[in-house]
C-alpha cells in the first residue's frame, strides 16, 4: 500500500451489488475503516433499489448508484477520484470495474468460489467454507493494515432520521400484524416501545380475529381493527381493512408482516409514513424500509422497524403479556374439572400447523409417561382445533399415568391465563411457545426443520432448545413443510425421548419444581 495516501484523506469506494441482506452484513467493514482512518470518506456502490434504504448509515458518506452498463460504472468510478477500492462482491463484472477504475489501492475479499462450487456439486468440504462471509469481508482489510475492532453487524447502524423533523406531531400510530399466534406475541414489545416513544399518540393494531385476544388486554392499544383473510370476502377485505386504517388518520404505519397483501393494504390506506422490511414482498409500496436480518431474534427484528422513525437501537427486554379476567375464571373451572389443582403441571404442545414441525407422537407418549411415573408431575396437553384435539386425546390414551388434554377446551385468552399455573412448557416450534416465554414459563422447545438462526427461538433466559446439530439439510424451509424433503425426518427422529426427559428433569429441578424424595 502507498503510505503517502494515508497521510491525505482516504477516499474509499466499497462495491457490493448483491441483495440487501448481504449488504447489511458489511456494516462492520465501514466502522473499522473509520476507526483506523477517522478522516476517510466512504462511498458505497449498490443497486438502484437499495440506495435510499442504505443512506442512513453513520459511517457511509455517499451512496453511489450502479449504472446498467459496465462502461458507465467504470466512468463514474473514475470520476470519483478514489484512492482505495474494496470489492466485496467479487464477480467478473466487479473485478473488471476494479481493474479499469484507475484506483491505486485495490483489494477484494476472497469469495472462495471454487470451494463453494465443489461443495455444491460434489459435497467436497473445505475448512474455508466454515468461515462466515462477514469474517471474509473483514479479512480483506488486512491488506490495508486496518485492525478489526468491530465484528458484529448492528441493526442500529442502518438508521433513519426522525420523521418528526418537519415539526409535525404524531397523533396516531398503526401496527399491522396479521400472521400467526407466535408472530403476534413477538409484536407486543414493538407496541410497548412505540407507546413509550410516543406517550401521547393513539396506537391502533390491525390483526386477525384469531389473535385479537393477544392485543385486546394491552393498555397501550387504543383500537383494534380486525382483518379476516378467510372466506369469499378475501379481496373485499383488502379494501375494507385499508379504509378502516385510513379512517384512523394514522400518521405512521409499522408493518412487521412481510406479505405482499399486507404491503398492498398499507399502500391503499394512504398513511403518509409506511415502514416495512426490505425483504417484504411489497417493499416498493412502503415509504421507508428497514433492513431485515436473520441474525437477531424476531422480537428484536420487529423493534428495528422503529429505526424508520428514530435513530436508536432497541432491545426487547422480556416478553410479557396480559389476559382478560374472564379467562382466569374459565381456567379455574377447568383446573377443578380435570383435578389439576395443587399439582405440579407441565404443559405440552404437541401440534403445529406444519407437520414436519411436530415431534413424533410416540415420542411424546414416551416422554409424558416418564414425566408422570418417575417425576410425579401432571402433564397437561394444550392446543386448538380438531387436529390438536384428536392428537391430544390419543396421546393421553397411550400415555402411562393420567395426562390431561385441554386441547380444544381453551381459547387463546384461556391459554394465556393457564400459563401462570405451569412449571415447565414442552413444545414444538409454535405460537404457544412464545406465549409461554411471554409469561416467563421455563420453556423446552423441540426444533426440527427450523433452526435458531431463523430468529424464532424461545426469547429470554432460562429456556432450552433441543435440536440435531450438524444436520446438513436443516433448515429445509422457513416454516417447515408437509413432509420431509429428504424422506428420513432425522431432524425430529434423532431427538430421543430420553434426552428430552433428562433436560426437562434438569429444568424442573433448577426451578425447584420437583418434590424432594
Amino acid at each position: 500500500m502507498n503510505e503517502n495516501l494515508t497521510e491525505k484523506q482516504p477516499n474509499v469506494l466499497v462495491i457490493r451489488l448483491s441483495s440487501l441482506g448481504d449488504i447489511a452484513l458489511t456494516s462492520p467493514v465501514y466502522k473499522n475503516i473509520k476507526a483506523a482512518w477517522p478522516n476517510a470518506r466512504i462511498t458505497l456502490l449498490v443497486k438502484p433499489q437499495f440506495a435510499q434504504v442504505l443512506a442512513g448509515h453513520p459511517d457511509i458518506d455517499e451512496i453511489m448508484v450502479a449504472k446498467p452498463s459496465l462502461i458507465s460504472n467504470i466512468r463514474q468510478i473514475r470520476a470519483g477520484g478514489f484512492t482505495h477500492l474494496l470489492d466485496l462482491h467479487c464477480t467478473l463484472k466487479t473485478m473488471l470495474m476494479s481493474m479499469f477504475s484507475r484506483v491505486p489501492n485495490r483489494i477484494r475479499y476472497d469469495k472462495n468460489s471454487l470451494e463453494r462450487r465443489l461443495f455444491v456439486r460434489f459435497r467436497k468440504m473445505s475448512p474455508v467454507l466454515e468461515r462466515h462471509t462477514l469474517d471474509k469481508y473483514l479479512k480483506a482489510l488486512e491488506a490495508w493494515n486496518i485492525p478489526v475492532k468491530y465484528r458484529e453487524p448492528k441493526m442500529g447502524d442502518w438508521a433513519y432520521k426522525h420523521v418528526e423533523g418537519n415539526g409535525k406531531k404524531v397523533n396516531t400510530i398503526a401496527i399491522f400484524q396479521t400472521s400467526f399466534i407466535g408472530d403476534s406475541v413477538l409484536t407486543t414489545p414493538l407496541i410497548r416501545k412505540t407507546a413509550k416513544l410516543f406517550p401521547e399518540a393513539k396506537i391502533v393494531v390491525i390483526t386477525r380475529p384469531q389473535t385479537e385476544d393477544i392485543f385486546r388486554p394491552m393498555k397501550e392499544v387504543s383500537q383494534i381493527i380486525l382483518n379476516d383473510k378467510k372466506g369469499w370476502n378475501k379481496i373485499a377485505g383488502v379494501w375494507k381493512t385499508a379504509n378502516a386504517i385510513k379512517a384512523t388518520k394514522a400518521d405512521i404505519l409499522l408493518v412487521p408482516h412481510r406479505s405482499f397483501r399486507s404491503a398492498l393494504i398499507a399502500w391503499l390506506s394512504r398513511v403518509p409514513v409506511r415502514i416495512g422490511f426490505t425483504s417484504s414482498e411489497g417493499r416498493f409500496l412502503y415509504t421507508k424500509t428497514v433492513p431485515f436480518s436473520w441474525m437477531i431474534h424476531d422480537a428484536e427484528r420487529n423493534l428495528s422497524l422503529l429505526q424508520g422513525i428514530v435513530k436508536e437501537k432497541f432491545t426487547a427486554e422480556k416478553l410479557n403479556m396480559d389476559y382478560a379476567s374472564s379467562a382466569e375464571e374459565n381456567v379455574e373451572r377447568l383446573m377443578k374439572d380435570f383435578n389439576l389443582e395443587g399439582k405440579t403441571l407441565v404443559g405440552i404442545h404437541a401440534g403445529s400447523a406444519w407437520p414436519t414441525k411436530c415431534w413424533p407422537m410416540e415420542y411424546y407418549v414416551k416422554l409424558i409417561s416418564r414425566l408422570q411415573t418417575e417425576l410425579g408431575v401432571q402433564a397437561v396437553l394444550v392446543g386448538g382445533g380438531k387436529k390438536d384435539t384428536d392428537l391430544g386425546e390419543k396421546i393421553c390414551q397411550l400415555s402411562t399415568g393420567h395426562a390431561a388434554s385441554l386441547c380444544g377446551k381453551t381459547s387463546l385468552a384461556d391459554l394465556m391465563a393457564l400459563m401462570q399455573h405451569l412449571k415447565l412448557f414442552i413444545t414444538n416450534d409454535s405460537g404457544p411457545m412464545h406465549i409461554a416465554t411471554a409469561f416467563d414459563v421455563p420453556t423446552l422447545a423441540i426444533f426440527g426443520p427450523t433452526t435458531r438462526e431463523l430468529g424464532f427461538f424461545p426469547y429470554g433466559e432460562g429456556h432450552r432448545v433441543m435440536e440435531v446439530p450438524n444436520l446438513s439439510c436443516r433448515p429445509c424451509a422457513l416454516h417447515g413443510g408437509k413432509k420431509c424433503p429428504e424422506g428420513h425426518f432425522k431432524c425430529m427422529r434423532d431427538i430421543l425421548p430420553d434426552d428430552v426427559f433428562n433436560v426437562a428433569k434438569e429444568m424442573l429441578e433448577k426451578n425447584n419444581a420437583l418434590e424432594k424424595k
